[in-house]
């Protein structure tokens, strides 16, 4: 059995990081502080504060979601440790959705982090996670920064595979308007067309969501990998 336990679908590339892990596991669980308006005979949302997940009671939960039984197989394997397990984040906001710099720290570092954890001590052997193609830790830009540190609070915690996806500007269907990223995407979508500068010019949140997944299902080394908005693009054709 192989099961996928993914935070952040409410975003863009999340929606369709979703839609592409219901095709391809056995099972998919999603975890938010709320249920998305979506049913699917392989999918268990779990809700709550992503903050304490880590004291979840997530065998409880995903029986709520299970009054039939149809989901006790699912929950045997992952606690006899016999269920492989990959683990995806594309959680993200910006620092104005998020009204401060701190609060912004909590949800792209913090709840990051967090939900890494959670997936280790379920048995999460791999670990697949959206950045951003400016992150550094030692960067002056705080969001470059913040993206920095939780890669690299990411590779302390030991996962067999570690992929740190790193897309330049997203193009799709956003749920809020923001008038840079319109700007950018005006300016720069010429080079999608023109298909030139791979690393810099604009990718699909859906071709995202295939590099995330392929990578997940191809990779068997223990590494840690950076993989560029690019490599995206050749990897989700």
């Amino acid at each position: 059995m192989v099961v996928a336990l993914v935070s952040g679908t409410s975003g863009m590339v999340g929606m369709q990081l979703l839609h592409q892990l219901l095709s391809s596991y056995d099972y998919v669980i999603s975890v938010g502080r709320r249920k998305l308006a979506i049913k699917h005979q392989n999918l268990v949302q779990l809700e709550g504060d992503l903050s304490q997940v880590n004291s979840w009671d997530w065998e409880h939960l995903l029986v709520l979601d299970s009054l039939g039984g149809e989901f006790n197989s699912l929950k045997e394997n992952i606690v006899e440790k016999k269920a492989e397990i990959h683990a995806f984040s594309s959680l993200g906001t910006t620092i104005k959705q998020a009204g401060s710099k701190e609060r912004f720290f909590q949800i792209d570092h913090d709840l990051v982090i967090e939900f890494a954890k959670w997936a280790k001590d379920l048995g999460a052997t791999k670990f697949l996670y959206v950045s951003s193609s400016g992150a550094d830790a030692k960067s002056s830009i705080f969001y470059s920064q913040t993206k920095g540190k939780t890669e690299n609070d990411l590779k302390d915690l030991g996962f067999e595979y570690l992929g740190l996806f790193r897309p330049s500007l997203l193009l799709g269907n956003r749920s809020e308007f923001r008038l840079g990223e319109q700007i950018a995407t005006i300016v720069m979508k010429p080079l999608v067309w023109l298909k030139l500068f791979k690393n810099i010019r604009p990718i699909y949140d859906y071709q995202v969501a295939k590099a995330l997944v392929r990578t997940a299902l191809s990779k068997n080394s223990n590494s840690v990998e950076i993989i560029s908005s690019g490599e995206m693009q050749d990897i989700s054709k």
